[in-house]
């Protein structure tokens, strides 16, 4: 049996704290498993943004921080999966995904969910290859 080492990611300047008992990122066996950024700005603790436009931007600068603790951006990035409470904001909240990527495309999916933490209306995780 082959046991992964594993790399807990906590504490990340400049990125939210953890929310509940999860590692804000996990690097095993060449990829970094990003867990699900919430926009809450790490200065105030909270989620400041009302609409989903500006909660996109702060998803996306919390995980800009968490990979640029470890060296790597949203080029690292080989699939990514938004959370939207409502479907409807995804013509928002793409324009401002495609942005942040520069044209870079890795795997994603969309959905929607009954809720998300904090009452947030987006969440995006990704997966990078380290």
């Amino acid at each position: 049996m082959h046991l992964a080492i594993m790399t807990l990611i906590n504490d990340v300047p400049n990125a939210p704290k953890a929310v509940g008992p999860y590692s804000q990122a996990v690097k095993s066996q060449g990829f970094l498993f990003c867990s699900g950024q919430i926009p809450i700005n790490p200065a105030s603790g909270k989620i400041e943004a009302l609409d989903v436009e500006g909660q996109a931007h702060q998803v996306l600068a919390n995980i800009r921080a968490v990979l640029g603790s470890q060296g790597l951006s949203l080029a690292s990035v080989v699939k990514a999966t938004v959370f939207l409470q409502n479907m409807t904001d995804f013509p928002k909240v793409n324009p401002i995904y495609d942005a942040a990527f520069s044209g870079h495309k890795p795997a994603r999916s969309t959905v929607q969910v009954a809720g998300l933490p904090l009452g947030a209306l987006i969440e995006i995780e990704v997966t990078c290859e380290a």
